[in-house]
């Protein structure tokens, strides 16, 4: 992979290795070869790729400890961002990748067998559904998404899956002010609070990131989330 991706994992301070850096070009030419037969990103070009997918996935490091982290759950995860980007560079780390798209399910049930990870899972289905069940409940370290719900919706769908003393990280564009005042109440509902809003500049580019940090205090009851499609259509 490019020079200009190594200096931009340096910048993050992130270790890496040549077999990392040989992953994430594996990766990018997957992601290619089936994005002609279904739609899992409009971007392409391969720098594009490096910056606004694998960078910006692993950009958490500006957020949260990973090297203490165990366990994520990635909802929302489509072509598999961030799991799988934070998966190569944290190969410690054991990863859950969710979606409700079966045709995704295969393309990152090809990415991990090419790429060789070990300790990671996907799940076909709601993460409405996955939720109430008692493997997955409040068990995750982690819960990360990039999903473009708002960010009550999202609250219901990600911290159900968060342990007490867990984190969800919501990736988010850099304008999210007004969005954060209004989740403040479904958030304090689910039994989060607001942490840490690390806001940044994606390198070489222009476009705005912010990195909110929701950290689980309480146990979720167990109405959340409500049934089918109710957290994105009446927000708490």
């Amino acid at each position: 992979m490019s020079k200009t991706f190594e200096q931009m994992l340096d910048e993050l301070k992130i270790p890496y290795t040549c077999n990392m850096i040989e992953q994430f070009h594996q990766y990018y030419e997957i992601l290619i070869e089936w994005n002609k037969v279904m739609n899992l990103t409009g971007i392409t070009e391969y720098e594009d790729v490096v910056i606004k997918h694998f960078v910006d996935s692993v950009s958490i490091k500006k957020a949260v400890r990973m090297e203490n982290v165990n366990t994520i759950i990635d909802i929302g995860t489509g072509a598999g961002f961030p799991g799988i980007p934070i998966k190569i560079v944290y190969p410690h780390i054991h990863v859950c990748l969710l979606d409700s798209l079966n045709k995704r399910i295969q393309f990152l049930n090809n990415v991990i067998e090419t790429l060789g990870l070990k300790n990671i899972e996907t799940i076909h289905g709601r993460a409405e559904d996955y939720a109430k069940q008692k493997q997955y409940r409040e068990k995750y370290d982690l819960c990360v998404s990039r999903a473009v719900a708002n960010l009550s919706s999202l609250s219901e769908y990600c911290l159900p899956y968060t342990q007490i003393g867990g984190r969800f990280v919501s990736y988010k564009s850099g304008d999210v002010d007004d969005e954060i005042k209004k989740s403040e109440n479904a958030i304090k509902i689910l039994g989060g609070s607001i942490k840490k809003i690390e806001k940044f500049v994606l390198p070489k580019t222009e476009i705005k990131r912010s990195l909110v940090v929701i950290e689980k205090e309480r146990i979720t009851e167990k109405k959340y989330p409500r049934k089918a499609g109710m957290p994105t259509k009446e927000p708490l």
